[in-house]
Parts: C-alpha cells; sequence; structure tokens
C-alpha cells in the first residue's frame, strides 16, 4: 500500500488541447515574455507591430518549453475537445453540414445545441492528416487535374471559358506523363480527408479551392488540439430563435466544452481559397454577392480573403464581423484571440473604409454610406497575418439594425423604462427595457424590426431608488444634490466633462461610489473621485478588477476592468463630493454610466467550473466554485442542487468564510442516464439577517495568451454520466464532517468502499492540497481504507478550511508494444473521493 500528497501547490492552468498545465511558471520569463505583448503601439508601422508580436510569441514559447517537462503527464485525460466550428451558424429553415475541429473526436456520437430547434447528427470522424507520401500527392493532383479538365469544357460550352484551361498538361486529354503518374498510382488510395469527400461533384472553384489548400497554402504547423475532425448535419427550423446557442459533442469519453453556435436570419456563402488579392487566379471571377449576406471563413498563415458585391449610392451599410465572439480566448497565440481586420475597397480599388475593432471590442465593425453606385469588395485578414484552422469569422454585410447608443443603461426593478436609441438602420428610436423581478441583475434585449434582429445591448436592473445627471455639474459649485442611497444615469456627454454629485454625511459613515459603464458596453472609461468641501481626495479609484492570481474572475470576455468603484469611512460631518469623468478625458453621447452611491450592500455572485462535467456511474468529479464577493460580504456559502434527477449529491457543498473559490465533487446517480442532464445550482448566504440566494452561472476557465486566465460564462452546466450501466452504492466517508485536523498535527479519517476491490493495489494522492498538507500511512480496514491527513508546522492557520480531492490509483502491467516478453507498468487513475471538508483546530 502507497500513498502520495503534495506539500507544495502549484497554479491551475486551463487545459490546453486536452493537457492540463500545472507547472509554475518562472516568473523572471514571464516577465520578460508579457513586456512583448504591447497594447496599442501608436505611430508603429504594420511590419514593426508584427515583429514585435513575434518576438512575444517567441518569448513565451519559451516560458512553455521550459515548463512542459513538468507539466508533461501530470493531467492526460483522454476527454474529447472542441477547438473550432466552421461554419459557427447557419440561416433559419436551412440543413448544412459543419466541419468541427478538435481532440479525442474519435467515438463521438451524438450533438447537443442549447435551446430548441436546432438538431445535428454526426457523419463522419476524420483522423489527423499526417504528411502526403509522393504517391498521394501524385493521385490527387491527377484527380484535381482531371475534374478541372471536366469542368472547364462543361463552362467552355456555354461560351464563359475559352478552350484550354489555365494549368499545364490540360486540354481536354492527359499527357503521357498523366498516363504514366496514374499507372504508378493506380492503385492508390486517397487520405481521408473533408476536402476530398465527393470531389465528383465539385465545381471548377471548390476544386481550385482544394488544391490550394493542399498544395499553395504551404506547410501548417500541427496543433493537436484541432487535428481531428468531424463531419455534422445540422437542422435548424424555420421559427428557430435566433441567436447564440451552445454546441457541444457527447460520446462515450463524455461531453466536450461548449462552443457558440448561431442562428440568423441572412442567407449565408462559404469563402472559397484562392479569393487573396495577392494570388493570381486563373479561374474566371465569381459574380459579386447579393446583400444582405452572411460570409463564413477561415483565416490561413498570410490568408487575406476578400469578397465582391454590389451596392447603391445611398444604402447605409453595416459590416460586422465576429470572430473573438465565436472563440473567445486562445491559449497559444498572442494577444489571445484572432484579431481580424476589415477593409472595404471601391471599383477602383482605392480603401474607402477601415475597422481593426469596434470601440473597445476587438470584432470589428464598419458603418458606411455607399456613395455612387458599382462594385466593392471587402477584404479580412489577421492584424498581424496570422492564421490556422481555428481562425473562423462570420462577417455580416446588408443594411442592418445596429444600436451605437442608448441612454439610460437600465432602470429601477419593476418600474416602466424606456431607453433613447440611435445607430444605424433603425426604424425606432426607442426601446422598452424589461425590468420585471427575477430575471437578474445584467440583462440583454434588441431592436426587432419585421424578421431582421439589431445587435444586443446590455443594461442593468437594481432596486435602488434612480434618478438621472442634470447638467451643468462640472464643478463642486454647481454640483447636484442628491440624497443616499440612490442610482444615477448619466453619461460623460463631450470630451473632457465632469459630472460632480454632492450629498451630506456624517463621520464614520461608510459609503460606496461604484460605475458600470464598460460593463454595460459603454466606452467610458471611468475615474472616480471621493472630495470633501475644501476639495481634498479622500479616495479615487480609476479601474476596479475582480483577480486571483492571473485568474480574471469577473464574467465576461473584457480585457479591460474600465469600471470604477471606491469605499471609503467618512472622517467628518459635512458635504462630500463625488466626481465621475472618463479617464482619457474622452466623451460623447455613447459615453453612458450608472452610478451608484451610499452604504455598502454586501453581496455575491458564483461561477462553476467547468460547464461540461463527465462523472461514471455511481461515482464523484470535481468541480470548481468561485465567489465574487461585494461590498464587503466575506461570510460563509451553502451550495444545493435544484431540482436536479435522483442521485446527483454534491460533497463539500460549503464555501469557508472569506474564501474565494473552493473545489468540491459532484457525484453521479446508480444508473447511467441515456442523454446528458442540465443541472441548477445555487447559493445560499445570511446576510443582514436574511437569506440570500443566487444562482451559480456555469463558466469556461479559458487560457489566453499562454498566461491569463478567464472565467467566460456559459448557458448550461451541463452533467454527462458514463461508463457503465449499473454501479454499487458510493464511497462515502465515516465520521463527522468537517474533519478536524490539528494545526501542526494529524487526524485519521476512514472511507467506506462498498464493493471492496483489492485494495491493496490502490495508492492514494491529494490533488492540488494546500501547502503544507499531505496523505500518509494508508491501511485497509475492515470495511475500506484508512489514512492520515497531516499538516506540516504552521503552514495552516487555526480556523483555516478547505475540501480535500483526493484521487486514485492502481497500476497494471500490460505487454510492451512490440514485445510479448518485455513487461511495462501503467499507471491508470480510478477516479475521486467524494469531497473531504476539513477545518485546522487548535
Amino acid at each position: 500500500m502507497t500513498a502520495t500528497g503534495s506539500t507544495a501547490q502549484c497554479p491551475s492552468v486551463a487545459p490546453v488541447g486536452g493537457c492540463g498545465l500545472r507547472a509554475p511558471l518562472p516568473q523572471g520569463l514571464l516577465r520578460f515574455a508579457l513586456g512583448f505583448i504591447p497594447s496599442p503601439l501608436r505611430g508603429w508601422n504594420q511590419v514593426e507591430k508584427a515583429t514585435l508580436r513575434c518576438i512575444a510569441i517567441l518569448a513565451i514559447s519559451v516560458v512553455m518549453i521550459v515548463c512542459a517537462a513538468d507539466a508533461w503527464g501530470q493531467t492526460n485525460q483522454r476527454r474529447p475537445h472542441i477547438g473550432y466550428l466552421y461554419p459557427a451558424g447557419g440561416q433559419q429553415g436551412s440543413v448544412f453540414e459543419i466541419i468541427v475541429g478538435g481532440q479525442f473526436l474519435k467515438g463521438v456520437t451524438d450533438v447537443h445545441v442549447s435551446g430548441e430547434g436546432v438538431r445535428a447528427s454526426v457523419v463522419q470522424h476524420y483522423r489527423p492528416l499526417r504528411n502526403l507520401t509522393k504517391e498521394q500527392r501524385k493521385e490527387i493532383q491527377r484527380r484535381l487535374r482531371e475534374l478541372g479538365e471536366k469542368r472547364w469544357a462543361e463552362l467552355h460550352k456555354q461560351g464563359l471559358v475559352g478552350p484550354k484551361p489555365p494549368w499545364p498538361k490540360g486540354g481536354g486529354n492527359a499527357s503521357m506523363a498523366d498516363k504514366e503518374n496514374a499507372e504508378e498510382t493506380e492503385s492508390v488510395e486517397l487520405p481521408e480527408h473533408l476536402l476530398l469527400r465527393n470531389l465528383e461533384d465539385k465545381s471548377l472553384r471548390e476544386l481550385q479551392h482544394v488544391r490550394n489548400t493542399f498544395f499553395k497554402l504551404g506547410k501548417r504547423q500541427r496543433n493537436a488540439q484541432i487535428s481531428e475532425s468531424l463531419l455534422i448535419e445540422v437542422t435548424i427550423d424555420p421559427d428557430a430563435a435566433m441567436g447564440d446557442r451552445e454546441l457541444r459533442l457527447a460520446g462515450r469519453q463524455g461531453l466536450t466544452n461548449p462552443m457558440v453556435f448561431q442562428v440568423g436570419v441572412l442567407p449565408e456563402a462559404r469563402e472559397l481559397e484562392s479569393n487573396d488579392p495577392m494570388v493570381n487566379d486563373p479561374l474566371p471571377k465569381e459574380p459579386p454577392v447579393d446583400l444582405p449576406i452572411l460570409m463564413n471563413g477561415q483565416i490561413m498563415p498570410g490568408d487575406v480573403d476578400r469578397f465582391r458585391f454590389s451596392a447603391s449610392r445611398g444604402q447605409q451599410l453595416v459590416i460586422e464581423a465576429q470572430a473573438r465572439r465565436l472563440i473567445p480566448y486562445l491559449a497559444d497565440a498572442v494577444p489571445g484571440w484572432f484579431q481580424a481586420t476589415l477593409a472595404l475597397y471601391d471599383a477602383e480599388g482605392d480603401e474607402v473604409a477601415f475597422a481593426d475593432d469596434y470601440r473597445f471590442d476587438p470584432d470589428p465593425v464598419i458603418f458606411y454610406e455607399i456613395p455612387d453606385d458599382g462594385e466593392y469588395e471587402l477584404e479580412i485578414r489577421d492584424s498581424i497575418y496570422r492564421g490556422r484552422e481555428d481562425f473562423v469569422y462570420r462577417v455580416a454585410v446588408g443594411e442592418r439594425p445596429f444600436i451605437t447608443r442608448m441612454f439610460p443603461l437600465g432602470g429601477r426593478e419593476g418600474d416602466k423604462t424606456v431607453a433613447s436609441i440611435d445607430g444605424w438602420n433603425l426604424g425606432k428610436k426607442r426601446l422598452s427595457l424589461d425590468t420585471r423581478p427575477g430575471a437578474g441583475d445584467i440583462r440583454q434585449t434588441a431592436l426587432r424590426q419585421g424578421k431582421r434582429l439589431s445587435n444586443r445591448v446590455t443594461y442593468a436592473v437594481g432596486t435602488l431608488p434612480e434618478c438621472d445627471d442634470i447638467e451643468p455639474n462640472d464643478t463642486t459649485k454647481n454640483a447636484q444634490r442628491i440624497t443616499l442611497p440612490l442610482t444615477i444615469n448619466g453619461r460623460i456627454a463631450r470630451p473632457g466633462d465632469v459630472d460632480v454629485f454632492w450629498f451630506k454625511g456624517k463621520a464614520g459613515d461608510d459609503v460606496v461610489a461604484e460605475v458600470m459603464g464598460r460593463s454595460l458596453r459603454s466606452p467610458l472609461d471611468s475615474l472616480l473621485r471621493l472630495i470633501d468641501a475644501s476639495g481634498r481626495v479622500l479616495e479615487w479609484n480609476d479601474d476596479k478588477e475582480d483577480r486571483d492570481g492571473y485568474l480574471h474572475r469577473d464574467p465576461g470576455l473584457l480585457t479591460h476592468h474600465a469600471d470604477s468603484s471606491l469605499r471609503a469611512e467618512l472622517p467628518a460631518d459635512g458635504t462630500w463630493y463625488v466626481q465621475l469623468s472618463d479617464s482619457r478625458t474622452h466623451g460623447g453621447d455613447a459615453y453612458g454610466y450608472r452610478l451608484r452611491i451610499g452604504p455598502p450592500r454586501p453581496d455575491f455572485a458564483l461561477r462553476v467550473t467547468p460547464s461540461s462535467v463527465n462523472v461514471p456511474v455511481g461515482r464523484a468529479a470535481p468541480i470548481r466554485v468561485h465567489v465574487l464577493r461585494k461590498d464587503g460580504f466575506d461570510g460563509e456559502i451553502e451550495l444545493i442542487l435544484k431540482n436536479a434527477p435522483d442521485g446527483f449529491t454534491l460533497s463539500g457543498a460549503r464555501i469557508p468564510a472569506g474564501r474565494n473559490s473552493i473545489r468540491m465533487t459532484l457525484t453521479a446517480p446508480r444508473e447511467r442516464l441515456n442523454e446528458p442532464a442540465a443541472l441548477t445550482l445555487e447559493g445560499r448566504a445570511e446576510i443582514g439577517g436574511k437569506t440570500i440566494r443566487r444562482p451559480v452561472v456555469p463558466s469556461e476557465d479559458m487560457m489566453q495568451a499562454f498566461l491569463y486566465r478567464h472565467l467566460v460564462p456559459s448557458r448550461e452546466f451541463m452533467v454527462a454520466v458514463t461508463r457503465g450501466k449499473r454501479g454499487g452504492r458510493p464511497v462515502e466517508l465515516v465520521g463527522d464532517v468537517p474533519v478536524q485536523i490539528p494545526a501542526g498535527g494529524a487526524t485519521e479519517v476512514r472511507i467506506r468502499i462498498p464493493k471492496r476491490p483489492k485494495l491493496r493495489k490502490i495508492e492514494l494522492e491529494l490533488s492540488d492540497p494546500p501547502t503544507g498538507m499531505s496523505l500518509q500511512d494508508v491501511t485497509v480496514v475492515p470495511d475500506g481504507l484508512a489514512f492520515q491527513l497531516r499538516v506540516d508546522g504552521d503552514a495552516l492557520q487555526v480556523g483555516f478550511a478547505d475540501n480535500l480531492i483526493v484521487e486514485a490509483f492502481t497500476e497494471v502491467v500490460r505487454e510492451a508494444k512490440g514485445d510479448k516478453k518485455a513487461k511495462r507498468r501503467q499507471r491508470i487513475s480510478l477516479g475521486v473521493l467524494p469531497a473531504i471538508p476539513f477545518e485546522i483546530v487548535p
């Protein structure tokens, strides 16, 4: 019997391509690497920017190589993983095929799409494509040439092209060299690849796309996390709700991570290579596409995609790219996502519009009024010419409704609230906001015009009294008087504008001032000050963010946390001023905000990761719950499952006071479920004599550019019960919980194991324990196992509480590959025990 335990805690890092990296990163190398990740580089040309960012990639690669030896093998779970969907959506009332790129996809049998009206099924799995043999290359070239000549002849008969195709050895009949190649490769089978499927049915442009992909785009770096492909058929009902969904795959290995899948109303098309202006395309030009249109594509290294369309004078075009929205973060790319750029060219080839973002959103939007009838060309590429299969985009072009500003950015719960809106192609200037109780503090809505839907806008709903800011209130002399507590709806209406509010306070009053602007999609970068009557600044704040090391726990896709928040105890009775401005002295009608001023309102929000959990029948799986504590709340939180199918239980479902995150376990029923279950978790805490209930938002812990991590909200918390049809009684902890461990001492823990397997061959190991905690002296007892939990010295203070996750392993002996006499030992995980709550006592 053996046992192992960790006495040093390594930072947990989000999985990259199915392998969790847990090695501590050398701080010197990190600082060096991070120094090469620039924010906007004003005055630098594109070559200088690209060079510097390439240096950043090389620098961070050094970091990863140094850490790889420690990281490899610590977590090698073959959980299926999705890297991208292409295309990442479709039109209502359509049936089409999409490609799923990922890892460990063999054995996937089912597709789950959130919401109603979308169904999907697996067509075929494709293994990673290795290097082509010489014979395979010749065979592919021969078949493409034969089919190309056939398609060219068909076009020639229609009078669309000349008699000879523009590639060598053409003319309709194969040359002697072709016949020799055909004899040499007659028995050669083509490799399994999506592009080689149904070659005989492809058009001339599609055949050229295959040729360019295989032979003209150069060698590509292999990426294990997107090396496998799955072909899926999707059916979208005509009345399916528009908007974002989540797509997951399921099979014998369990559920994948979720990916964004969009349902839209626009006609859709896909790019075909070569549509790069720098590449000499021998084929006839494709006719311009009709508007409105949604173009789907993938950007490969150095790739530039262009599309032609016809437009009429006076059209108000909105050209909106979606790239980062589809895949929020890339773990192995700087700055951490596909940074798309858009450029619009007129018939003479002159650039008439360009965008590389929309305000602070990396996905660009172009607004352009067409000056003259004619053809225009839209270009999309990566800002520094990177690319690979997961650089997926969707670009919508047309006279689409788009809201660029809204005021106010919310309302009081239960009050009728109508916001004024402005933008492009809007049939209305007013938008009703739903403020009914029970739908959450942060909500979204959109303007519907017939079948068209505008971009979604974000707003907040609160319970405090509200008012609007009243100009002029730029100084303490003309400051707006307010009575606390209050939420103020305002905007920094022009560059350099300042809004000042005053209130009466008493010595000892605890005052909180909090801005919601950027979190509601306002371009405002707020700066907040609390000032006394003499003009002295008592407290100020520019940006507030909720971070735990390299983990950004604020929900959403914001990487610049530009909202301000401050808290101060007033030192004296008198008049106090709250001053709000933009830190960059910007301003305008879109620079809206909601400013809450008043005493603290202790509260909390909860996130659970991952949002897809795979757990064997009757056994446990670890999950992590994060707490976003607000206005000083540091109390204990209890977690419960709401309306879950029978048999699901939580262990360690208590977040101790003051803790910002904790691991616990979810135990599955003893019988396998036919379908993954969508579970709901809720947190409860006592605050001010009341029981406060808050939902637990499912999230994915995603890595950005090798280092930073973000909690990205998902729509559903999905659990798949895998392996086996029926399990025995679950493993149980014997005795009272939490387990009490003396500071600097040890405590015996017993677990009951009903089936009693060969216990002497089981090893137990702590998974990510607190510093100084170890597991020792495992012994077999009549009803299971016993072991010692030991704390070294004063590593953990009295009162510290947490959960311990214990993983069980066994060792099997297998024949070595290629040598039946040689044996090799393999360590296999048996899973984790239910979480063990503990507390350090005197």
